[in-house]
């Protein structure tokens, strides 16, 4: 097994599934990571007969799927508040199951007062995660943005298969975790990458793959012998004035090819 490049709809926002794989066909990928969200077709109130037909515009053109990006918030919320962060991950569970997506990603939020909550809440749906063959994948982002403080987070749980990382490289570089660390750190569980780049000039904003300020060229070779997901993400959802997905994507697909195929 080698490394597959996918890329996140949150690049095209508001788009058809059918619109996406056409753009991810046209880039050479082999997957689509699901952005599930109010705002897009795949959404956690859809039903199973029009999950089942998104899914299936993937697959019958030879995609998978490699995510659904979720949005719950596993240390969210107040202390007692477990029931409704599990409902949540119970749905995008269940959701993946219907859509066969391997995985379900989900953040941390709230601070690392919620760790305790976050691990409850986790260890409450590995039945479910069991039971569908789902994975659960924990981004470095917000609260815990390094795989260090994720590692942390997680505890014992880090070494259970029903979960997973998900390494986006910005938010560890930037607070001061350097690439080298994080795959070292993540070992193993760096199987699911979010590659993009950002302009430090411009307060981190999105740069097209290669002309920011992330040190992309690095984390290829730490990547290289490594097998599973590396995903675009383009945030155009909530930087419109960025460019199209197919700028960004044509650099990343450039990127890959040339550092990890």
């Amino acid at each position: 097994m080698t490394w597959r490049l996918s890329f996140s709809t949150l690049g095209m926002p508001g788009r058809p599934v059918v619109e996406a794989v056409r753009t991810g066909l046209d880039h050479g990928c082999d997957g689509i990571e699901l952005r599930v969200h109010p705002d897009e077709e795949v959404t956690l109130g859809m039903g199973e007969t029009a999950a089942r037909e998104a899914a299936k515009h993937v697959t019958d053109a030879g995609l998978q799927i490699s995510c659904l990006a979720g949005y719950a918030r596993v240390c969210g919320g107040e202390d007692g508040d477990d029931d409704a962060v599990i409902e949540e991950l119970r749905a995008l569970i269940r959701l993946a199951e219907v859509m066969e997506a391997p995985a379900i990603r989900v953040f941390p939020g709230g601070t690392s007062a919620g760790r305790p909550a976050a691990r409850r809440r986790i260890e409450a749906v590995l039945e479910d995660l069991e039971a569908t063959g789902v994975q659960l994948l924990l981004e470095t982002h917000d609260s815990h943005p390094t795989a260090e403080d994720v590692l942390a987070l997680l505890g014992p749980l880090a070494d259970d298969a029903r979960v997973g990382v998900i390494w986006d490289v910005l938010h560890p570089y930037i607070n001061g975790e350097e690439p080298a660390d994080s795959a070292r750190l993540l070992g193993e569980n760096a199987h699911y990458v979010q590659v993009k780049d950002a302009s430090m000039d411009r307060g981190w904003t999105p740069a097209v793959t290669g002309e920011g300020d992330l040190p992309l060229e690095e984390i290829g070779r730490l990547l290289a012998g490594g097998s599973g997901w590396i995903s675009l993400e383009w945030e155009r959802a909530w930087y419109p004035e960025i460019p199209e997905i197919a700028v960004p994507l044509a650099a990343t697909a450039a990127w890959f090819e040339k550092t990890l195929r």
